[in-house]
């Protein structure tokens, strides 16, 4: 007995008009499957620029000399997948890989870190969010957009130091 899925195309006797119609048909089951692709990769893009848009920006180094920042560690960084972008978070918010937030395994949600990347110096500051990482030898994992910042989206993981922000490194980026 064949089944409806079975795929024979060379049927044991010919039927009239049958392949014309099967043509067709095919051709309007290709046309709307590339139409719904389509689709769905148009709102894909516009939803993606949405996000960029709408990230908020990245905190501003004050040019004034201040107080040394508490340091807590140093060791691996490593920055989240893309696929993790819309899920949510250990804080319970949904994670944006275009805003500036970090996974660290014992600081408090909301504790604003800067991140500095040991091999070419460059820092962003940003609030810790989830729990992890999972990596071993990891201390931190930063969203895509700090990693583009520290400049190891290449790379995949760097050393880095993290440092608490205080009360007064706050106030002197509010005054920024």
């Amino acid at each position: 007995m064949k089944e409806w899925f079975d795929l024979d195309f060379a049927p044991s006797r010919p039927v009239k008009g049958c392949t014309r119609i099967a043509a067709v048909d095919l051709i309007q089951i290709l046309i709307f499957t590339f139409l719904v692709v389509a689709s769905g990769s148009f709102k894909l893009a516009q939803s993606q620029q949405l996000q960029e848009e709408t990230a908020p920006e990245p905190f501003v180094e004050p040019s004034q000399p201040r107080a040394p920042s508490i340091s807590v560690e140093s060791g691996f960084a490593s920055f989240y997948h893309a696929a993790f972008h819309g899920r949510l978070t250990a804080s319970g918010e949904t994670f944006n890989r275009y805003a500036l937030t970090a996974a660290h395994k014992t600081l408090p949600f909301g504790t604003l870190v800067r991140v500095i990347n040991l091999r070419n110096g460059r820092s962003v500051i940003v609030r810790v969010n989830d729990r992890g990482p999972l990596g071993k030898n990891r201390v931190i994992d930063v969203s895509p957009r700090a990693a583009r910042e520290l400049g190891f989206l290449a790379y995949g993981v760097t050393w880095v130091k993290l440092e608490i922000l205080t009360s007064d490194d706050l106030s002197d980026l509010e005054e920024k």
